[in-house]
Order: C-alpha cells, then structure tokens, then sequence
C-alpha cells in the first residue's frame, strides 16, 4: 500500500509539474465576443489576463500571428495590453452553419519566446434575415385529397445559427389550409400544410398564400414566399428515396465534372405523377459553386476546386419532386479526404540583423515558423539547414524554430551569410520548400593594425634636405570603417638626447616618414624610431614597429694630414744620410679621412719633387723611399709635394710639403748656417740696439752670452720624437676614427727632430727604424747619447760660428 501511494503521488506531482511547464509556454487563453464588432473595438486585456509587464511587451515584440494564410483578425495594443479587433468578423462567412465558430489566433512574445494560443469564439448576431430558394412555391394537389392530408413545403435558410435562425413559420390566413411546423433531425424548423377543408376544382383551379418564416433573434427576423396551388387530379404517392442520408467520401482536387454521389428515388405513380426531378434544397453560394445535381439523374458532380484545408466536411439537402408536386428530402454527407497538396511554408517572424561578430554561441539570431495546410502525416514538418554555416535551427515551440549560432563569427572571414531553410513534410510523396535569409555580420573591432613587416630598414644619405622621405610604414586593419582606419604616429624616445621628433616626422595618414633636419654620418650614422599604428575603433586597438635608419657617409671631407704638420709658416725638415741605399726609408706622410669605406681610402702621390727619380713613395702606406742610392751629385736640398686623395665619388685631396736634407751632419749645410748666421746677427743687433740704449749695455750683453752658454750645456734638444707613434695630439682631429689601411703607419720608426727657435726649418736625423712592431711607451721619447753630444759640440765651438746655431738649436 505505502509503495503503491508513493507511485501515486509521484504520478500526480509529476503530472502537475507538466502542467505547469505547459502553462508557461502553452497558455491557452478564450475570448468570447459577438461577430461584426468595429474595428478597433477591445476584445480583452491580454497583459492582464496571462500577467504580462505590460512595458516590455513593445521590447518582446509582442505580436499576433496567425496559422497558414488566415486573417489575422485581431491585434494587440503593446501600449496597454489591450486584444483588438483588426479585421470584419462575419460568423457566417467564417463558420457557416456551424454550432461553434472558433478563431485560432498566436500571441508570440520574444526574449525570451513564449506561444500563448489564444481562442476567439464569435457569437452570432441576428444579422440575417430567413429567405427561401425560390421565389415561388409551387404545389399541386389534387381535389381528392382527404382532409389533413400533408404537404411538405420547402424550408427556409437563416446564415445565423441557434436562436437566431429560423423558429418559426406563418401562413396567411385562408379556408383550405392549416401550418404544421415540425423540427427535423438537425434541429431546423419546417413546415408542412395540412389541408383543412377539401379542394374543388371545378370552384377553384389555384390558391395564392403567404408563407413566412420568423427566427428567433432580438429584434426577430422575417422572409416570406408565396405558395401557388394548383388544384389537379388525385396524386397520392410521393418520391421516396433509396437512402435517408448519403455518405460519400472525396479526395481534395479531385477533377471537374468527377461524379461525388448519385441520390436515388422512386415514385409508385404512373406516368407524370411518377416522373421524378431532383433539386438541391437551400444551398449556400459556395456550395453552389462546387457541385451541381443533374435534375434528371440525380448524380452530384465537381463543378469547383474541393480544398481540404477550406473545408472538410459538406452537406447538401435533395429534394426529389414528381410530376404533381409531391416531394421528399434526403442528406448527402460529402467527407473531404487530405491530400499531401501543399508544400510547408516557412516565415521569418524575427531576424536580428545585423548580427554583431563577437556574439556568443548559442545567441538566438531570429524565429522561424513553419507551418503545412495538410493534415495528419501530411502536415507534419522536419526543417533542415544547409551545410558550412555556422547557425542551427532548434525546436522551439509547436511550428516554431530558434535560429542560433554554432561557432564563433569571423566578419573579417565572413561578412554575409545566404542561409537556405528548408521544410520537408512527411507526406507520400513528400513535398518540400525553401527560404533564404541574408544575414549580416556587423564588425567588432576585434583586429588590431598588422604592419607588413616586422623590422624596417630605411637608409638615408647625409647632407639630405630637410622634408626628405625616409621610408613608408604600412599597416592593415582587416577591421571595416573606422575600426579599420589607421592612423600612423612616433612613440616618444630620444636620440642623442634630444627627442626623436627632431629628427623625423611622419605623416599620420599615408605612413611616409619624413626627415626634419640634415643628417651627419660623422656625427650620428644610426637611430630607431618606434612608429604606433592606431586604428579609430571604440576601443582603439594598436601595435608597433621599429625602422632603422642607417645613415649612408658621403664623400664631403677632404683627407686631413697629421704629418707633416700643414698649418702654419714652420716646415719640418728631415736627413737623409748620405750613405742610404735605395729602398730606404727616409720618412712618410700620415693622414686621415672623417668619412668612412672607400671614402676613406687614401691614396699618395708624389705630385712634384726637386729630383723625380730619387725618392718615391708608397700608395697606400704614405712611406716615403730612396728609388736608387745617393750620390755626390744628388742635391742636398730635396722639396716633395705629396698630394693625399680619397677614393670617393668625386675625389677630394690635400697636399704637404715634406723637406728633406741630404747631409750626415748639420754643419756641412752652410746654407743653414747662413740663415741661422743671419737670423742671429738680427737678434744681436737687436741686442746692440738695446745696450747702447742702456746704460750698461756691454755688461748686459756679456751676462746674457753666459747665461745663453750655460742654458745651452744644460738644455737637450727641443723636439727629438718618434715619428711612428709620439704624432702630436693636436695634429689629430676631434672626431678621428681610424680607417684600416689609410692614414697609419705599417711599421714603426725613430727620429730625431731638430727645429729652428723660429720653427720655420726642420731637421730630422734619420736614426733607425723599428720593424718589430710598436715601440714601448718609455722609448719614444728617448734621445741618443751621440746627437746631445754633438749638440754640446757646437754649443762650445767659435762665437763667431757658435751664436747663430745656439740661438738655432736652443
């Protein structure tokens, strides 16, 4: 007992459950109103009856829909809730004689989706008068009728149904004939006369009487029709029928002219009181339309097109008739069977278009209702999608679909989607049909700029124009209209300290960065810049990239020679000894060149010398040779012009002097001497002039004698260096950089150096030279013991040869 309980009230739960679930998705509401209401006139307040927000049914999309292609005969206020009438309602026309006439209307709400069917039921008005077929009733009786003999009249029609159609009947008052009204199997009202006083009709051949048939509505409603009787001879049997009531059943469409019945009757009677017509009693105009009786025969035919899904069931009366004019009814029940004859129709009732690219999967995107006029298996409907698209359709509610989506949009892959639904029913054979909805993607600005390289190079010649393109960046934005809209700037960094926007723009539309100022590969031969690619998306999306640009040098610094000195009237001079032999070195030419690669290769020639044949000098190197050995003939005096060339494009030069004495020994050089001799008599005139001034100008002139011989025993010679590496640092440029292979020396070499108090002559020693490689920093400096000693010797020679060379060498 206790399980069997359990089982029970888990049962009822569960039912209730269901119940309730039904409920919220299929709320079935009924509205009752009569037909012929105005538009606009309110039927109910939908909102308040199923408890609907009334402010959001605007935003649900509140609306009424209709199954197949039926009217949609009422609608909904979404300001207030209210249930109007869209459309006339004729009762008549929509149900005919129906008892109940039920309109089927959908109130379809969205976000989420909710079906409430809604049932109309139209009560009927009295707006319809009874009338009969014809205008005239004809009857023939015979005289010899008995008295309450019976006679079936013909019944009267009234469109409206119940208690408005047709109650009752009245005949006009005369001496022969009483009314009978009866109700038949349907509940319809009909009459019959009774004769209440026997015919003669040698007194009288015809009778004229008003028949008139009232129905029951409020005010009632009357039609009238007159009844003609013939007085004839006896005819006492009437038509009977093989059968009360016909049923047949009639496949839709079936072809014109296709026999649906055919009604039988017999009549005991000879001749023409036994001659039989067949008539259909009160038929409706549309009934009409699609059958007819052969009057003869009595076979129903298809003079219409017969539609299940208009209707599915008629009934026609017949009435069989003889000569006299006796008559009998019968009923032909016509059942329409279905035909698979209609393919299923699909609707859009909502599409969310466009559909942005970032929703998410699963969002519904539209409603789709599908519907089949058939019936049974007939009207039962699959739906399908096409292959390849991201969206799916999921049963939603009875005949409607939920378009969703299935996979991430991509509007940069996809902007437009052709989705094709197709509705097949399960008929045999099935019939199918298709809708195509387009289907946007809205962008999302979901792609940041690419640039189409990863790394840029720009290379830029110095000495440009200011305004000058560098290079072109270039970004995509695969993003439509603004979001894909680039936008090109320069992130903040420096460059040698200053800002980056010193030394190049850009133009924020096309890319092309331009220069601002001119550049000097000796003073900056490269920099980045970081370019910020911007799309005008909401929120803006970005990336970066960084250009290189590499300065090329050009050609625009002359060679600059460190030895000789060029500047100034002083010259160096350099011996050569006598006894050198051919190959020696004798000294070399060293200079330099701020621009760099072929710019910077130097090259030397000897563009005049005092003999061309003795000395020669290197391309490369700048080392200045013997070609042959010195001879006694050879002048001691030797000038060269060295001419120093770079290798860009044009060649720039510069030239030196570079002296050289050919003499073991200072003495031997009287032209020296003379000029030393000269250069002191000047001075001592000086002197003279200054002591004979003075007051003691012999005593000043002995002490400044002593004190210049004692300064010159002390003193070491003013320059002795190494030429190969003690080059004075002034002689270098500031911004020197060395180029391998032009302007150093190979090898290193020791001289030492002897110059004039005026520095206007030079004299070199040429001592040694050093192949091994550089000399240690404490040696480059150093002097030989033999050049101090025969310092010294000249220092302590005759006066009169002495003071010129003193005042020379000290």
């Amino acid at each position: 007992m206790d399980c069997k309980g359990f089982s029970l009230t888990a049962l009822l739960t569960a039912f209730c459950f269901f119940v309730v679930m039904a409920d919220t998705v299929y709320t079935d509401l009924s509205y009752s109103f009569p037909e012929e209401m105005k538009r606009g006139s309110v039927i109910g307040n939908i909102a308040k009856d199923l408890g609907l927000d009334v402010n959001r049914l605007s935003a649900r999309k509140a609306r009424i829909d209709t199954e197949g292609n039926r009217k949609r005969y009422c609608d909904i206020n979404v300001n207030t809730g209210e249930l109007t009438v869209a459309e006339r309602i004729d009762r008549e026309g929509l149900c005919g004689k129906k008892a109940s006439c039920v309109i089927k209307q959908q109130l379809v709400l969205e976000n989420p989706l909710e079906l409430h069917h809604i049932s109309l039921q139209v009560q009927d008005i009295n707006d319809n008068s009874p009338k009969f077929e014809e205008d005239a009733i004809k009857k023939d009786i015979s005289e010899s009728a008995d008295k309450g003999a019976r006679f079936l009249l013909e019944e009267a029609s009234d469109a409206d149904i119940g208690q408005n159609s047709v109650q009752s009947y009245t005949l006009q008052i005369n001496e022969h004939f009483v009314l009978a009204v009866n109700t038949n199997s349907d509940g319809g009202k009909y009459s019959e006369l009774i004769l209440d006083k026997e015919l003669d009709r040698e007194r009288q051949q015809e009778l004229t009487l008003i028949l008139t048939a009232v129905d029951g509505g409020t005010p009632p409603r009357s039609g009238t029709v007159a009844i003609h009787v013939t007085v004839l001879d006896a005819n006492d049997n009437a038509p009977v029928f093989s059968q009360p009531v016909y049923k047949v059943s009639l496949p839709e469409n079936t072809p014109l002219e296709s026999v649906v019945v055919t009604v039988s009757a017999t009549d005991a009677d000879e001749d023409q009181n036994g001659e039989i017509t067949y008539v259909l009693g009160h038929i409706s105009e549309e009934d009409k339309r699609l059958f007819a009786l052969n009057r003869k025969t009595g076979a129903i035919t298809v003079t219409g097109q017969i539609d299940y899904e208009d209707e599915s069931t008629y009934e026609l009366r017949v009435l069989a008739r003889d000569g006299p004019g006796l008559t009998s009814y019968s009923k032909v029940i016509i059942e329409i069977m279905d035909v698979n004859d209609n393919a299923p129709s699909i609707a859009l009732k909502s599409l969310n278009n466009p559909v942005p690219e970032n929703v998410q999967t699963g969002t519904e995107v539209g409603i789709i209702n599908v519907q089949d006029r058939d019936s049974g298996n007939n009207g039962q409907v699959h739906c399908s999608l096409q292959q390849n698209v991201p969206f799916k359709l999921v049963p939603s509610i009875k005949n409607y679909y939920s378009l969703v989506t299935t996979g991430e949009l991509d509007r940069e892959l996809v902007s437009d989607y052709n989705i094709t639904i197709t509705a097949t029913d399960e008929g045999s054979p099935p019939l199918s049909s298709s809708k195509t909805i387009h289907l946007s993607v809205a962008d999302v600005n979901d792609n940041p700029p690419v640039f189409e390289e990863q790394i840029y190079s720009a290379h830029v010649k110095e000495n440009n124009k200011p305004g000058s393109s560098v290079c072109t960046v270039a970004a995509t934005d695969p993003d439509w209209r603004q979001n894909g809209t680039v936008v090109y700037s320069l992130l903040p960094s420096d460059v040698s300290g200053a800002p980056v926007s010193s030394f190049v723009s850009i133009n924020g539309d096309t890319g092309v960065i331009h220069a601002v100022r001119s550049f000097d590969y000796e003073q900056l031969k490269s920099f980045k810049v970081l370019v910020l690619a911007r799309d005008n998306g909401s929120p803006p999306l970005s990336s970066n990239v960084t250009v290189s640009v590499f300065i090329s040098d050009e050609n625009d610094n002359s060679p600059q020679i460190l030895y000789p000195s060029p500047e100034g009237n002083s010259f160096m001079t350099e011996m050569v000894p006598k006894a050198a032999q051919s190959g020696s070195l004798v000294s070399k030419v060293i200079a330099v060149d701020a621009d760099s690669g072929q710019n910077a290769w130097l090259s030397y020639h000897i563009v005049k010398a005092t003999d061309p044949g003795l000395f020669t000098i290197g391309e490369h190197s700048g080392e200045i040779r013997t070609q042959r050995d010195i001879s006694e003939s050879d002048s001691t005096k030797q000038n060269l012009i060295v001419s120093v060339k770079d290798n860009g494009q044009p060649s720039l030069s510069a030239t030196c002097a570079v002296y050289l004495l050919v003499s073991d020994n200072l003495a031997e050089i009287p032209e020296l001497k003379d000029m030393s001799y000269d250069e002191s008599s000047s001075k001592l005139t000086f002197y003279l002039i200054i002591a004979l001034v003075s007051v003691s100008t012999f005593f000043l002139t002995f002490i400044i004698v002593i004190l210049a011989v004692r300064f010159c025993h002390r003193r070491k010679p003013r320059l002795l260096f190494d030429g190969a590496v003690a080059i004075p640092s002034a002689y270098l440029p500031p911004n020197y950089a060395e180029v391998d292979g032009a302007g150093t020396l190979r090898s290193t070499y020791n001289y030492d150096a002897y110059l004039t108090t005026g520095s206007r002559t030079s004299d070199f020693k040429f001592v040694t030279s050093y192949n091994e490689g550089t000399l240690p920093a404490d040696l480059t400096l150093k002097k030989t013991q033999t050049s101090v000693d025969d310092l010294e010797g000249l220092c302590t020679t005759n006066d009169s040869q002495v003071w010129p060379l003193i005042f020379m060498s000290c």
